[in-house]
């Protein structure tokens, strides 16, 4: 007889990964792509390795940091799979350094000997250079690098100066040159006793990195990175020295911000006092060269006071984010994916005036498959619009020329009623959020600073309008920022509206950001903290019950991170009555899939392609009356619990349809995706006897072949680089 789901503790840690490890495989299914060797083209690798780079960096700062604070402060709480913050610590160290490991032999052994073929020469060493090109380096340095260098030694009066945070070093341990004493054997073996002192010097972020030189070769490209020029003329900064070793190294800080909001007065002033910290935080990593020499490390691990499991050997150049100037190269173009031109949105191609468009009909925009034009055109027609009342709007994270913003301001210049909510708590984005912040409230906008306790996370815009039959609110809803650039970068879905209840619901979250009282009633949207995750858990529940009751029930979701115990637990619940659950979980995903009698109804997969996948979507089968909701929010606890999320449903029968073909042909990709396996793994799909299905190059072809082709540009259906993987 089986066991009653009431007899099954299904928050047993056994049923759950890790968050950290869980992150931690994502972060190999992004190296999985530079290592790839059928598909991705060698220009694209390096993006890719250079992505895992920029989100270990952040990993360390935040997350590895906040471990750290918690088993310092003597934390001993257990997470959802059952481990302490030492526990933790202890797993990721090895898993870690395995990883850069990993990174390293791809770099090593594919990626430059790949380059070299195609006549790009990374020289990690000067030594093996020319006479020609060594006097290339000399010159360079001479006349671009030595003014801008500031050596700082430490003696008996200098103390260890300040090592900025993420920022590349070159140590050296020098001794007083003694001509005289050179010359003597025994002033020689004296010299292996001496007492050395410790200098270093930053490799200066405001010139190039990555330099390159005069080749040997025709048709090459050799490059030298600016650390190692530095290193090859490193006396010329000591005179009176000898420079008996030299190595760089880089050290990575604590970086998360701790902000007790409620005693601070001013928010902003409190945040931009903290971002400051960020410089001398505590330092939790030290990456250094692996032939450095003992002394120089030893002097490193005292001065910076860091553990031996701490530091990272790097068989390479370190910080391989160097990897995206390399990309940028002019005359790489065939080496790259080409470039993809969004396809503009129809409904907005005959018509100007956004505003009777969207009467007419909902919109929903696929990013960055279809423009996101229309977006910012919607602010911006707004704001010159005569009978357009007030624009209210939250932001997240915006690019550093946003023309969202220049609009706002206009609309306030204009004497329009301009509210903006600009997240400052928006993490690595909080100094251009403080910037654009003060340029709106210069312009006459109001301008909240976030709420107390609460990230504002939601991706809302709402313009008032007088018409005849009297004021008409529009609304967009997305998925994703307010960013035009990340636009082009994320696959994220908008919806515009102008339904009357959804604009009621609009007007109550306004009204709640501002500071008034919370509604009693939501018409159309599920609003986190307070409402959303009771909402998920009804939905979840009503499909257990139409399982047990013999009828259709599945759920098909797709988010950024699953973590959260309590929506885990019902799945859980679900699956175990039957319910078919499909999800597409980008990064981490604590859920275990294939569990008998726990999870064997559920079925994980992640896509890592060449746009990042960063749209919510939730789809639930409700006895065949199929409902569909998007949002802002992951199935996270800090999504449901502590921000301010919205998630809105897809009422128009042919947008649902558009919505759940997205979810359709995302489950159905066996080039991109990778699958969870029981053990944790995950694995490519086997396509043995299967034509390729690539969602991401087919929603290409899909958003042109709805534009006439006289519309259409040539080359439709290529791809833009990923930059970044964002979290927010």
């Amino acid at each position: 007889m089986a066991e009653k789901s009431s007899s099954i503790n299904f928050r047993d840690t056994q049923y759950y990964y890790n968050r950290e490890l869980s992150w931690l495989k994502f972060n190999s299914r992004v190296l999985s792509e530079a290592r790839d060797k059928q598909i991705v083209p060698l220009m694209e690798k390096l993006k890719f390795l250079a992505i895992t780079q920029s989100n270990l960096d952040e990993f360390f700062m935040v997350r590895v940091a906040s471990l750290k604070d918690q088993y310092n402060a003597g934390y001993k709480k257990t997470e959802i799979s059952g481990m302490t913050p030492k526990q933790q610590l202890d797993a990721l160290s090895g898993e870690l350094h395995a990883f850069v490991r990993d990174q390293y032999s791809t770099y090593n052994r594919s990626l430059v000997p790949a380059l070299r073929k195609e006549g790009i020469l990374l020289v990690r060493r000067w030594e093996s250079l020319s006479e020609r090109q060594i006097h290339f380096l000399d010159t360079y340095f001479e006349e671009n690098v030595y003014p801008v260098l500031t050596p700082m030694a430490m003696d008996s009066s200098r103390p260890f100066p300040l090592i900025r945070n993420k920022s590349l070093n070159i140590g050296a341990l020098i001794a007083p040159k003694d001509d005289k004493a050179e010359k003597s054997a025994k002033a020689e073996k004296k010299k292996k006793k001496e007492v050395l002192d410790f200098a270093t010097v930053q490799v200066p972020s405001v010139l190039p990195r990555v330099v390159e030189i005069p080749s040997d070769g025709e048709n090459e490209k050799t490059l030298i990175l600016l650390e190692e020029i530095i290193r090859r003329n490193i006396g010329k900064l000591f005179q009176h020295y000898r420079v008996i070793c030299s190595s760089a190294y880089r050290v990575m800080r604590n970086a998360d911000l701790t902000i007790d909001e409620e005693d601070a007065q001013d928010l902003l002033l409190e945040i931009q006092k903290q971002l400051k910290k960020r410089q001398w935080g505590e330092v939790i990593k030290l990456e250094i060269e692996d032939d450095a020499d003992k002394r120089l490390l030893k002097i490193l691990k005292r001065e910076l006071e860091i553990a031996d499991e701490d530091i990272y050997s790097i068989p390479g150049p370190l910080d391989l984010n160097f990897l995206m100037k390399v990309y940028a190269l002019p005359g790489t173009e065939a080496l790259k994916t080409k470039k993809y031109q969004p396809a503009p949105v129809p409904e907005f191609e005959k018509n100007a005036d956004m505003f009777s468009v969207i009467r007419k009909q909902d919109v929903l925009m696929h990013h960055p498959y279809m423009s996101f034009d229309p977006v910012v055109r919607f602010v911006q027609q707004a704001a010159s619009d005569p009978e357009c009342l007030a624009i209210k709007q939250t932001l997240y994270r915006v690019s550093g020329d946003s023309p969202i913003i220049k609009a706002l301001a206009r609309a306030a210049d204009n004497g329009k009623q301009v509210t903006v909510l600009v997240e400052l708590k928006a993490r690595f984005d909080e100094q251009n959020n403080i910037v654009w912040a003060k340029k709106l409230e210069q312009a006459g906008c109001h301008v909240i600073y976030g709420l107390l306790g609460l990230k504002v996370h939601s991706k809302i815009t709402m313009v008032l309008r007088r018409e005849e039959d009297g004021i008409r609110r529009y609304v967009h809803l997305g998925t994703g920022n307010y960013n035009d650039s990340t636009a082009k970068l994320y696959t994220d879905i908008g919806l515009f509206t102008c339904n009357a209840q959804v604009g009621e619901d609009a007007t109550a979250v306004f009204n709640m950001l501002s500071g008034y009282s919370e509604p009693d009633k939501w018409y159309k949207l599920m609003v986190a903290p307070f409402w959303l995750k009771k909402s998920f858990l009804r939905l979840i529940e009503r499909e257990k019950k139409n399982a047990a009751a013999g009828r259709p029930a599945y759920i098909r979701a797709k988010m950024n991170a699953l973590c959260d115990p309590d929506i885990i637990a019902a799945l859980y619940e679900a699956s175990r009555s039957g319910v078919e659950i499909d999800l597409l979980v980008r990064g981490i995903c604590c859920l275990k899939s294939g569990i008998p009698g726990i999870s064997d109804h559920i079925r994980v997969r992640s896509i890592v392609g060449d746009f990042l996948e960063h749209a919510r979507i939730f789809w639930f089968c409700n006895d065949g009356n199929d409902e569909v909701y998007m949002g802002s929010a992951d199935w996270m606890p800090r999504n449901l619990d502590r921000r301010v999320e919205i998630v809105f449903p897809v009422e128009d029968e042919k947008l649902r349809e558009e919505a759940m073909h997205i979810l359709t042909l995302e489950f159905e990709d066996n080039v991109k995706a990778h699958i969870q396996m029981p053990n944790g793994d995950y694995e490519k799909p086997d396509r043995r006897g299967k034509a390729a299905v690539n969602s991401q190059q087919l929603f290409c072809e899909e958003a042109w072949s709805r534009i006439p082709k006289a519309s259409t540009p040539a080359e439709k259906k290529n791809f833009i680089p990923l930059t970044s993987i964002d979290e927010g």
